[in-house]
């Protein structure tokens, strides 16, 4: 593999490492609020964390040692602890440590789905992945240069359509070679941007341009999907901080004929509250290599949203949305513990329209799971 073709788009290496760990360790201010940010506002851990970071930054001169002490041996554990209330990983257990994967997921919270998907590597014994990230989240050198020494891999997304294009060949090919012929792991989301709705399918043009990327070597599509290693990931929230948000965005866009004004720091804003607010309950399930033979990227994508689907781990914030919006008591066992007004009465200030989105977040989980298991 010739990584200086992607040496714009790929994580830090060697000197880009050094020269972006100097210019982090330079804003010790910018350590200090990350810090702040994730330790549930406790100001009197912040200086004491900040030099036990920069002590355990001597040692580290790569993007692996960085995830391995600093994101999931600091980070993820301080957000674990202060914003949810139970943390939990099912499989991984038929992944082979000497293979690199193509995991895809649903898409809920910016940063949140990649790293904690490293985390749950960790806890299984596993190596950690490289992460594809759009770069309308790159709003500075710092945030840059924190997630490419983090694993992060650059999607350029504000191109000409011939451009992009192109550009989505070549960040194909860097996923399959980096899978295939380094045996290093990637995550990717199944579609670009989150899903605000609730509703977790795959696109196919992200298969299609796996296949593109190395059809000129006479790779055949399924020998290209048996290269890919792909091993679809679920992850599921209790509360979503960015719930409200979301819908707002999604109605305003139906208002709009499909336009939304987002504003500069809007994707920051979320960022900040996917890692500061409660969350609940996470889950992450680690699915199963796919070894069938596919011949289309729409068997590929519909194999990948059938585990996604079955592995939900669904909590009684998604039974008792369901249950509000269709009427019934199905599940009603299911969330009986919970406060109902309370989980409901925080919307009441809502429009109508996106009070009804909102819900939906909650509620199409149940709908997919459901689905999948009547097609077993």
């Amino acid at each position: 593999m010739d990584r200086s073709k992607y040496d714009d788009i790929q994580p830090y290496f060697g000197e880009k490492f050094e020269e972006g760990k100097k210019r982090l360790l330079s804003r010790k201010e910018f350590i200090g609020a990350f810090i702040y940010m994730v330790s549930g506002g406790d100001f009197s851990a912040v200086a004491t964390m900040t030099k036990a970071i920069e002590d355990s930054m001597v040692d580290v001169h790569s993007y692996d040692e960085f995830q391995h002490k600093v994101t999931a041996g600091f980070f993820i554990p301080a957000i674990i602890k202060n914003t949810m209330t139970g943390f939990s990983v099912s499989g991984g257990e038929k992944l082979d440590k000497d293979k690199g994967y193509l995991f895809i997921s649903n898409h809920r919270d910016i940063i949140l789905d990649c790293t904690l998907l490293d985390y749950a590597l960790k806890i299984n014994g596993l190596p950690l992945c490289e992460m594809a990230v759009g770069d309308n989240l790159m709003v500075n050198q710092l945030v840059e240069d924190l997630f490419r020494m983090n694993g992060g891999i650059i999607i350029k997304r504000n191109l000409p359509m011939r451009e992009k294009y192109l550009e989505s060949i070549r960040i194909s090919e860097y996923f399959v070679e980096t899978v295939s012929e380094e045996n290093k792991s990637i995550w990717v989301a199944q579609k670009s941007g989150r899903s605000k709705d609730g509703i977790d399918k795959t696109q196919p043009a992200i298969i299609k341009m796996l296949y593109l990327s190395k059809k000129k070597e006479g790779v055949s599509f399924p020998e290209l999907i048996r290269k890919c290693n792909i091993v679809p990931v679920a992850n599921s929230y209790q509360f979503d901080p960015n719930d409200i948000n979301k819908g707002r965005e999604e109605v305003t866009k139906e208002h709009n004929e499909g336009k939304y004004d987002k504003k500069k720091y809007e994707d920051l804003i979320s960022m900040v509250k996917g890692l500061r607010c409660p969350k609940g309950k996470v889950h992450v399930a680690i699915g199963e290599p796919l070894t069938g033979e596919y011949n289309t990227p729409e068997e590929v994508a519909e194999a990948i949203d059938s585990q996604i689907h079955m592995n939900y781990r669904l909590f009684d914030t998604n039974y008792l949305a369901y249950d509000y919006l269709e009427g019934g008591d199905r599940f009603k066992d299911l969330y009986k513990d919970l406060n109902k007004d309370e989980f409901i009465g925080k919307l009441s200030h809502l429009s109508d329209d996106v009070r009804k989105f909102v819900l939906n977040t909650y509620a199409n989980p149940v709908r997919m799971m459901l689905e999948a298991k009547a097609k077993e």
